[in-house]
């Protein structure tokens, strides 16, 4: 432990205000703007630095990953969490929002993408039983129950048999959920009823990593 006369505090306190002067936030700035990494969707986290969004990355994201295989993401704003999923052979990008679409294809247009803009819960153009890995993030925290169920319909067409569906939605039991007027009203429970009514085998979940909101895995039954 320092003596009380060290200038442990003070030295710390002058580095702060050299990290926080103008020119250096300045310069901190810039980089976000120039960053490859500067793209929408990162003001809500980046699963780079996050350690909650990470740990999802590297636990519900990654291990998912086969250069042999087919996946789709709904709702994948400027690329957040497509980046990830750029080694599937093929990668659905499947959105409501054609600006959206627009909006992705200016940083990640590759040629095993294929972009899809569905009329809200459809997947138009993506071939029955093919999908292997089927995500979404951040889109199933703004929807209401039944747009929930008609979705998870139209999944049971697309997913493989053996096929994995990972999905973060909206958890009320939760403070930040409740005190967000953006979050639909859903919970574990609820999410449970549903993809177990829709024909799916939950394979695991994860009420705990997130603030405002829970993970779910599951497979066609």
């Amino acid at each position: 432990m320092p003596d009380l006369d060290t200038s442990l505090h003070t030295d710390m306190l002058a580095s702060f205000h050299r990290q926080n002067s103008l020119p250096r936030r300045l310069y901190r700035g810039l980089r976000r703007e120039l960053s490859s990494d500067n793209i929408y969707g990162m003001a809500w986290g980046d699963p780079e630095t996050e350690a909650p969004l990470k740990f999802i990355r590297n636990r519900w994201v990654l291990p998912y990953v086969h250069g042999d295989q087919t996946a789709l993401e709904i709702g994948p704003g400027g690329g957040r969490w497509t980046r990830y999923l750029l080694g599937f052979e093929r990668l659905y990008v499947v959105d409501f929002y054609p600006d959206l679409l627009t909006e992705l294809k200016k940083r990640f247009d590759r040629p095993n993408m294929v972009f899809v803009q569905n009329t809200g819960t459809d997947f138009p153009g993506v071939p029955a039983g093919r999908v292997d890995f089927l995500f979404s993030f951040g889109v199933f925290v703004h929807l209401d129950p039944p747009l929930i169920e008609r979705y998870l319909t139209s999944m049971r067409e697309i997913l493989a048999p053996g096929g994995n569906a990972v999905l973060h939605y909206s958890d009320k039991t939760k403070i930040m959920a409740v005190k967000n007027p953006t979050f639909s009203q859903n919970d574990p429970e609820k999410m449970r009823a549903m993809v177990t009514a829709a024909g799916f085998d939950i394979l695991e979940e994860d009420t705990t990593t997130l603030w405002h909101s829970s993970m779910i895995r599951f497979t066609r039954a």
